[in-house]
């Protein structure tokens, strides 16, 4: 009887203290916070600003890729990805923006990374958007109905994926999710 209380009263300890080490695992993970994305030029559900409006088919924008910032990335997260989408254009939508390889150390772009070099600089590369030019390509939507445009960071558990500069934007979405850890998003809206 004593033996199977002492077997009893080590067995009650190793579960506590798994149910310890697990309770700290998940305390550590919820301060780490979430995978964020934040920008100097968009907020979740606002207006895009003509910064980053294309400058072409009937728009007047400056055609400026966004400001972003993220933060809490994944455990594992080797590089990033950047990609700008349109739900609501007609048929599958359309890529406005599709970056690739960014290093780990990297958890900002500046205004304008596109056009500016700054994601040469780094690395990185950029893919062919709807419009067919390389690089960002702003919102310009056909009258009518705002259009919706998702904003999507992206943590991979790779260095670099295997990709061409200039390739097909839904290439590298394809890339981009097989890579994946985690994503974090901004919704934002223009219309005309």
């Amino acid at each position: 009887m004593k033996a199977a209380r002492a077997i009893d009263a080590r067995t009650t300890c190793l579960l506590g203290a798994g149910l310890l080490v697990s309770a700290l695992a998940c305390a550590d993970a919820h301060a780490q916070g979430t995978f964020a994305l934040g920008s100097a030029n968009f907020r979740d559900g606002a207006k895009v600003a003509a910064p980053q409006v294309l400058n072409d088919n009937g728009c007047t924008g400056a055609n400026r890729s966004p400001q972003l910032t993220w933060r809490n990335p994944p455990a594992g997260t080797r590089s990033y990805a950047v990609t700008v989408f349109d739900p609501d254009a007609p048929g599958p939508g359309w890529w406005h923006w599709a970056v690739a390889n960014i290093p780990a150390r990297v958890s900002a772009l500046p205004e304008n990374a596109s056009a500016s070099g700054a994601l040469k600089k780094l690395g990185a590369l950029e893919a062919r958007n709807d419009f067919g030019g390389a690089g960002y390509g702003g919102p310009c939507p056909p009258p009518g109905k705002p259009h919706r445009y998702v904003v999507t960071v992206y943590a991979l558990g790779v260095d670099k994926l295997a990709l061409a500069p200039g390739g097909p934007a839904m290439m590298f979405d394809h890339e981009i999710h097989g890579a994946a850890l985690g994503s974090a998003k901004i919704t934002v809206m223009y219309g005309r």
